[in-house]
C-alpha cells in the first residue's frame, strides 16, 4: 500500500540479501529501541484514510523474546541455574487491533543512529516469532538520511520477498530476516549519514502474510533488532503509557 510510504512522517519529529555477519558480534548499548504508538487524524494519512483509533500498542515485554545474552531459547534438560533459563527475554510486542486503513501505527524510534554514515550496503533487520505477522509493508523501517545536504525517505523492508532464515537461538520458532538495498525503497545512497530511523508497525488484522498463515493476527513480536551491524536485544517502555490514559471521569 503506497500510502503507507508517507505515513508517520512526523511520529517522532524530524521525520519522519541476508548477509554473512556473526550472530551476536556487535551489540551496542549506544542503541535504543523506544517504543511509540501514532493515532493520526483526518487527513495525516493521506486522502480518504479515516483518522486513526486507539487501537495499537508497542511494549518491550519479559518473556516475550529471545534470551538477551545470546543464548538458545529452550533448555529443557538443562539445569535451573542455567544463565539462559533466568535471562529476562525482552522482545518487542507490535500490535494494530483493527483495520490498516485505520490511521495509526505501533512501533520504536530507533536512538542512537543520528549521524551514523551509511556504508554499503546499508542493512537493517530483526528477528521475528513464527506466528505472527510480518508482510510486505511491515514491520518495515522508515528511514531518513541526509546525503550532500539533501534528505531523503526510504521505506525499508518487505517480508513477503525477502528470503527468511531460521534464527540461531530458536529455529523452530523464530526466524531471522534482512533488508538490504533490494528492499529499500528507494534504495538508501552511501556516503550520506542518517538523520532517523523508525520500526513501523501498520498492518491491521484484515492483512495477512505466510507467517500468520494467512489469518491476519495484526501482531508482531521483534527481537534482536539489527542496525547495519549492530543489534538491540532489549529495551524498555510500553507505549501508550499510563500517562496517556484519558479516564471517563477525569
Amino acid at each position: 500500500m503506497i500510502h503507507r510510504i508517507f505515513l508517520l512522517t512526523a511520529v517522532v519529529g524530524s521525520i519522519g540479501l541476508m548477509t554473512c555477519v556473526p550472530a551476536f558480534a556487535d551489540d551496542d548499548d549506544d542503541l535504543r529501541a523506544v517504543p511509540f504508538a501514532f493515532v493520526g487524524a483526518a487527513g495525516d494519512c493521506g486522502t480518504g484514510y479515516p483518522a486513526g483509533s486507539n487501537i495499537v500498542t508497542a511494549a518491550w515485554l519479559r518473556g516475550m523474546g529471545l534470551p538477551d545474552n545470546g543464548g538458545p531459547n529452550s533448555n529443557p534438560v538443562d539445569p535451573r541455574d542455567n544463565p539462559n533459563k533466568t535471562d529476562p527475554h525482552l522482545g518487542l510486542l507490535l500490535s494494530k487491533n483493527g483495520p490498516t486503513a485505520d490511521c495509526s501505527a505501533s512501533g520504536a524510534e530507533i536512538k542512537g543512529v543520528r549521524g551514523m554514515r551509511v556504508t554499503t550496503p546499508f542493512i537493517l533487520g530483526f528477528d521475528y516469532r513464527n506466528g505472527g505477522h510480518c508482510g510486505g509493508g511491515a514491520p518495515r523501517f522508515n528511514v531518513v538520511v541526509r546525503t550532500a545536504g539533501v534528505e531523503t525517505f526510504h521505506f525499508v523492508g518487505n517480508c513477503a520477498t525477502d528470503t527468511p532464515a531460521a534464527a540461531v537461538q530458536d529455529p523452530a520458532q523464530w526466524t531471522t530476516i534482512r533488508f538490504g538495498p533490494a528492499s529499500q525503497f528507494p534504495p538508501i545512497p552511501s556516503g550520506g549519514t542518517v538523520v532517523s530511523i523508525d520500526l513501523i508497525y501498520d498492518d491491521g488484522t484484515d492483512s495477512t502474510s505466510v507467517p500468520d498463515d494467512a489469518q491476519g493476527v495484526g501482531l508482531s513480536v521483534v527481537d534482536n533488532i539489527f542496525i547495519n551491524g549492530r543489534f538491540i536485544r532489549s529495551g524498555e517502555g510500553i507505549a501508550p503509557g499510563d500517562k496517556d490514559r484519558h479516564d471517563d471521569d477525569d
